[in-house]
Parts: structure tokens; sequence; C-alpha cells
């Protein structure tokens, strides 16, 4: 049975019987892993973990699909909504320049974006309580319960999912995903002309 694939059949993260998170299948000439000091035994547990976080990404692409075809709304617009609801549990009042903060886009896109979840009913602007030169934005209470039936549901499952760990297990976790999070921030997107230039080495 290859390194790769420990459990073999088609493992969540495989496509039939090839683990495609596998490192031999990805890397097969050691272009990009120096497999020096990294056993077969270790291979094969990192593929499985590759796997794994391979399945969760699958998963939570097609519970985000499937939202927001149910929303009728993109994926920008599920996580405006998301943080104005998070900032209502937490008595705050969202301006749309925090929530352009927040989605790191433009003072005119945000724009657009709150005149398109105004006109289907998801959010109201009203009169800053403070603030004379801003309005406060906020989800409406219908758009808020299903969005704590859809959304709210699937979070509680990951909750649930962490609360089945140990104390001990969840720091290492916690700091794997920490640690993986920093390590893809570290390195930059391809430029284009590398890309180009990868195809043409192909």
């Amino acid at each position: 049975m290859p390194a790769d694939d420990p459990e073999g059949g088609a493992a969540p993260g495989t496509m039939g019987d090839v683990p495609v998170y596998g490192l031999s299948a990805n890397d097969p000439d050691g272009r990009l892993i120096d497999r020096g000091g990294v056993s077969e035994a270790d291979i094969a547990q990192i593929t499985g973990l590759m796997q794994a976080l391979g399945a969760l990404r699958d998963e939570e692409d097609r519970f985000a699909r499937a939202s927001e075809e149910y929303m009728n709304l993109g994926r920008t617009d599920m996580r405006a909504l998301h943080f104005l609801i998070v900032a209502e549990n937490l008595g705050r009042v969202v301006t749309a320049a925090a929530l352009a903060a927040h989605l790191q886009i433009t003072s005119a896109s945000t724009t657009k974006l709150l005149d398109r979840l105004e006109r289907a009913g998801h959010i109201t602007r009203s009169p800053h309580p403070s603030d004379r030169r801003a309005l406060a934005v906020r989800v409406t209470a219908q758009t808020r319960r299903v969005a704590t039936a859809t959304v709210g549901v699937y979070q509680a499952r990951r909750f649930r999912a962490a609360a089945r760990l140990t104390s001990a297990e969840r720091e290492v976790v916690t700091r794997f995903l920490r640690d993986m999070t920093d390590e893809l921030a570290a390195g930059d997107a391809p430029a284009p002309e590398s890309a180009g230039s990868a195809r043409r080495d192909a």
C-alpha cells in the first residue's frame, strides 16, 4: 500500500484511490518539499492530515454555496451580515466605514453592497446614535433569524467538534492551525509572470 494512502480506498481528500493531497502525488520529484529527515510513516501521517483538511475545506465550500443560494446572496454579502450580527450581539454600532474595513473593500463597493442588501430587506440604515456624520447599519430581524437557523447552526456544529477534544488536544490543533496560517501568509501569491514561466517549464 502506498505511503501516501495509509488507509487505502477512497478516503476524504482522495480521487478514487488517488490521494489528491498526497506528497508523492503533488511533489513527485521533491522540487517543493525536502524529504530529508522525514520518515515514510511521518509522510503517511501528514498526508492523512492534509486529506482531512481538504475534506473540511470541501465541506465548508459546499455549505457556503448552499447558504448563499438559500439566501440568494454572494460570499461578501454573507460575510457582511455575519459581521453585523456579531457586532449587534456585542452591543456595537456598525458604520459603513467599519464594514468596509472588515471586508477590506472600497467605500464605493461598500455603498453598492449596502444598497443591494437594503433593497433585499436584509439590512437597515438609520442615524447613528452618537455620530451625526455616519449612519448605523443593522441587520433586519428576519434575516437574523434565517442566518441563525443556517449559518448559526453550522457554527454550533464546529463548536461541538472542538468541545469533544481534550484541553491539550485543542492546544495542539490551535497551534497547528495558527502555524499553518502564518506559513501561508509568509509567502507572496505567485506573480502572473511566474505562473507563465511555470507553464513554459512544464
